[in-house]
């Protein structure tokens, strides 16, 4: 049994799995980067994925504590944590289409939730209602993601626009939903038939 690293929160102070967290260094210029994929160089400057952490981090210049040193926090940092985040998840859509492991479409989504209720089922959060609510009903325990529109979902697959798709189990299905948690968290969204921390 493999034990997940932790880290701690420069802003509250908890300690966390660091999978679930936010990662910064400091880069060129003394600047605070995000680090989207947790591959830059540098010690990391830890955040819970949380809307409320990342302003107190800023207002309150927790960045530059951590880092004992003066950093330049950029106006947009959100907007950067947020718009790569959005890209990457929509990005592990794409590879997992060309992996085999997405199921398209309402029928053969509910059918393949029938018979196998697992994976994490996105559903385009400009979909009726009705029709998310039929495919959810189908799989209470599956996670569901709706972050993102049919237009984004299907043009990261291929497609004018894609409303249910389901994600089968594995590394990568876990890595989404770990990236899909952090936009959740912060664009302070909840996922559907997830409980907040």
């Amino acid at each position: 049994m493999t034990v997940e690293a932790e880290r701690k929160c420069i802003a509250c102070g908890e300690v966390k799995q660091k999978e679930t967290m936010l990662r910064f260094v400091i880069g060129p210029n003394d600047q605070v980067v995000f680090d989207a994929k947790g591959k830059l160089p540098g010690r990391g400057l830890w955040l819970s994925a949380r809307l409320d952490m990342l302003e107190i981090a800023t207002a309150k210049n927790k960045f530059a504590k951590a880092a004992r040193a003066r950093v330049q926090v950029p106006s947009d940092l959100l907007d950067q944590v947020v718009g790569q985040l959005h890209i990457g998840c929509l990005n592990r859509i794409g590879l997992a289409r060309g992996a085999g492991m997405l199921t398209q479409g309402f029928d053969n989504v509910r059918a393949a939730l029938k018979n196998n209720p697992q994976g994490v089922l996105l559903e385009a959060s400009d979909g009726s209602l009705d029709g998310r609510e039929k495919i959810t009903r189908l799989a209470p325990d599956v996670s569901v993601v709706a972050l993102f529109t049919a237009a984004e979902i299907g043009h990261a697959i291929g497609r004018d626009n894609a409303v249910h798709t389901l994600m089968g189990p594995g590394k990568m299905a876990k890595a989404f939903l770990c990236d899909a948690r952090k936009l959740a968290g912060v664009t302070n969204r909840q996922l559907d038939g997830e409980l907040e921390d």
